[in-house]
């Protein structure tokens, strides 16, 4: 930090941490004098920053209590840092509303930088790209992400409105284990009281929430993505898939995420059991995999496999 306007802002985010500091440590921080320090604190003075002095020996400076600085200090670094945060984020369906909210923070921290930056960043954003898929979204309310967010953090129950996929609505209470983010969705996983059982539910699918009286405790070693994902897996679809690979339960397990199926090892290779609703899916996801198997069930996804085979033997012949 060679300009001592920049070293100035530098003082006051450190004063901004809160507490006192020596004049000594200041220096130290900042990589000047003692006397530097003193003349960096009479232009916060200047500014009508309120800094306090601290005398005697071990005197030092401070902010006075209760003061609130300027919403927004951030290096270019940091500035980078938010906005493709928000980029990603919105990309990925982690937003918790709709575009309008990532986009209003973009053009409010976009006000309050220096214009070299702000037109850097947005050369940033108009060139940017990114590989990964856009996520069809399903963002809750951001009063339901943060009430079970505390409820999680602090071991306490809430009572909410669920509404199923097939229209139907029911009170009912929780105690919530844990949140995951999975493939554009926010996920609660937790003790249903209704059932006494480890349930998972959509959180865009909660509408009235609070949080009541009472306390929990996680049962030791519960996984709450882990759980998410093989309740994902054995959603029901109309095919009851089991195939054996003739692999390791290693290898399997790099190549085939739990949202995708159970993998149990057995004598001859791994058992993958899924569910599918059609049947073709499953025969390229087998192809694709690159590992011999035997089919168990159902029957029906042989004769997938071959029409698979087929196709491909017909585009590999084309234009020979």
């Amino acid at each position: 930090m060679a300009r001592p306007t920049a070293r100035v802002l530098a003082l006051l985010e450190i004063l901004q941490s809160g507490g006192a500091f020596s004049v000594a440590d200041l220096a130290r921080r900042l990589g000047v004098d003692e006397r530097t320090v003193r003349r960096y604190t009479t232009h916060l003075l200047d500014l009508g920053i309120p800094v306090e002095a601290r005398r005697g020996r071990y005197g030092g400076y401070r902010l006075a209590p209760g003061y609130k600085l300027p919403p927004l200090m951030l290096t270019d670094e940091e500035a980078v840092a938010i906005v493709l945060g928000l980029a990603a984020g919105r990309r990925a369906g982690l937003v918790t509303a709709d575009h309008t909210a990532t986009e209003s923070a973009t053009a409010k921290l976009r006000r309050v930088l220096p214009a070299a930056l702000a037109r850097r960043i947005d050369a940033l954003l108009a060139t940017m790209d990114v590989t990964g898929p856009v996520r069809q979204q399903a963002p809750p309310g951001i009063e339901v992400l943060l009430v079970l967010a505390e409820a999680a953090r602090d071991r306490h129950p809430v009572q909410l409105t669920y509404t199923t996929w097939h229209g139907r609505s029911s009170e009912r209470g929780l105690d919530p284990y844990g949140l995951v983010f999975h493939n554009g969705r926010w996920y609660v996983t937790g003790r249903d009281h209704s059932s006494g059982s480890v349930r998972t539910f959509r959180l865009d699918r909660i509408g009235a929430i609070g949080a009541t009286d009472g306390a929990f405790e996680v049962p030791a070693g519960f996984d709450p993505t882990g759980h998410v994902l093989a309740g994902l897996a054995s959603v029901p679809y109309a095919h009851d898939v089991s195939v054996l690979l003739h692999t390791s339960l290693a290898q399997a397990r790099r190549r085939i995420p739990p949202s995708v199926g159970t993998l149990t090892e057995v004598p001859n290779g791994v058992r993958l059991t899924t569910r599918a609703e059609h049947l073709d899916g499953a025969a390229q996801m087998l192809a694709g995999l690159g590992w011999p198997f035997t089919i168990e069930r159902p029957t029906e996804l042989r004769a997938e496999v071959r029409a698979l085979a087929a196709r491909l033997l017909t585009h590999a012949d084309a234009g020979e």
